[in-house]
């Protein structure tokens, strides 16, 4: 089960080049400990408690409204392996007190002010629990919009601003589970080093 689960993880862009600071996300996931949500650094940033949200509605295999903001969340994002776009990272406390972990991989340059109708890969993982939702590649959602801006103060940290959709359900490794996604919005943050921004940047 945990090497099926990192290799999943892993095709879902669960994790980059460079991997934060605190490691047990995925341990938890294999081992059933879940590790809890302030284990981000990201979340104790006070940039991270004002400017991070994530809303949308789940249904068929897990049925509750997201919402959350602040200090309900953990919020984190760099590039994807490979030149192959961004990524942004939120977690929190499903209904049931379970720790949900969400994963939008984005086909969007690192830095890119304005990008609109971005194909989109999403991942939710249980964590906890070894289950994990993912998007048969990028073609099942959309981000609309997705707006990037520096945070001033705090260099290679960026503000990610996204709204967009999903057409077909996430699925488990099996495909017995079925998880819908209609719509999703939230605002993140990411760290891009400046070689993440200059491959964006070169042809």
């Amino acid at each position: 089960m945990a090497a099926t689960f990192l290799a999943a993880c892993a095709l879902a862009a669960c994790s980059d080049a460079r991997p934060p600071a605190t490691t047990g996300d995925a341990t938890a996931a294999a081992t059933g400990t879940a590790s809890p949500v302030a284990a981000s650094p990201v979340a104790a940033s006070p940039v991270a408690a004002s400017q991070c949200f994530l809303t949308t509605r789940l249904k068929g295999a897990l049925d509750a409204a997201v919402d959350w903001r602040g200090g309900a969340l953990a919020c984190e994002g760099g590039a994807r392996p490979e030149g192959r776009g961004l990524r942004a990272s939120f977690a929190g406390k499903g209904a049931q007190g379970e720790l949900l972990r969400f994963v939008f991989g984005l086909a969007a340059a690192p830095g890119e002010a304005t990008a609109r109708n971005v194909p989109t890969h999403l991942t939710l993982i249980v964590e906890g629990k070894g289950t994990l939702y993912s998007t048969q590649g990028d073609s099942q959602c959309a981000t609309e919009l997705l707006e990037q801006s520096p945070v001033a103060a705090q260099p290679g940290q960026w503000h990610l601003r996204a709204r967009g959709y999903c057409i077909d359900p996430a699925l488990t490794l099996d495909a017995q589970a079925r998880l819908y996604v209609e719509r999703f919005d939230f605002e993140g943050l990411a760290h891009f080093d400046p070689e993440d921004l200059h491959a964006a940047r070169t042809p």
